[in-house]
Parts: structure tokens; C-alpha cells; sequence
């Protein structure tokens, strides 16, 4: 039995609850990692935030911003659907893309509408 490759790039643990101080201590921590294992993304573990808000955002789009700076970008992990749908209606979706079990996720944002039947289907 083969073993998975090892997940090489940086992982920063996101808190379940944001207080005022810690977009600058994530920040700080994601500078750290990123300058001590250079990666082209960092990796966000999101999953143990209960229920995203507004700090969440403030957080996720601040240590985006430090990333970027320092030449990496942000993918999430574990990332609720709850989040996910924040994100979209702030408009950081595509600047935050998912990872699913080690793999970028391609996930359709809800567009809300329908596919049209063939014409000649008959409503039943």
C-alpha cells in the first residue's frame, strides 16, 4: 500500500472565535510560517470556526494580504459551506479557493436558476 504524499506548504489553524487582537497575531503567524517554509500558498484550516462573521472575513482577507505580500496565496481548508456563502456575498470567494483532502476543489457558486426542460416536455 502506497502512502499519500506529504502536504509540504504551511498550514495556519484559523480560531473558532475571532477576538480584536488576533488578525494581527494570524498575521504574524502566517509571516512566520511563510518565511520559515517559503510556498506558493498557504494553507487556512477553517474547519473549527462554528459560525463565521464578519471578524472571520477580516481575518481570512488580512492573512490573504500578508501571503500576497510575501509572494504565496491562501487556499482553505475544511471550509463550511456557511463560510463559503460569507465569502461569496463579500466577494473574497475567488481570492479564497477551497481544498478538499489535500486537492483544490472547483465548486460551483449557486447561481439560483434552473435548467430549462427540452420544449417538448409535458408538465405532469
Amino acid at each position: 500500500m502506497a502512502l499519500a504524499p506529504r502536504d509540504e506548504r504551511p498550514c495556519l489553524a484559523i480560531p473558532p472565535a475571532v477576538g480584536l487582537a488576533d488578525p494581527i497575531a494570524l498575521c504574524e503567524r502566517a509571516r512566520d510560517l511563510l518565511e520559515r517554509e517559503p510556498a506558493t500558498e498557504l494553507v487556512c484550516d477553517v474547519g473549527e470556526i462554528g459560525r463565521p462573521d464578519l471578524g472571520t472575513v477580516e481575518v481570512l482577507a488580512r492573512v490573504r494580504l500578508t501571503a500576497v505580500r510575501l509572494g504565496s496565496g491562501v487556499r482553505l481548508r475544511h471550509a463550511s459551506g456557511e463560510l463559503l456563502d460569507l465569502l461569496s456575498l463579500i466577494g473574497l470567494r475567488s481570492e479564497l479557493p477551497l481544498e478538499v483532502e489535500g486537492q483544490a476543489e472547483e465548486r460551483e457558486e449557486p447561481g439560483g436558476v434552473e435548467e430549462e426542460g427540452d420544449s417538448g416536455d409535458l408538465a405532469t
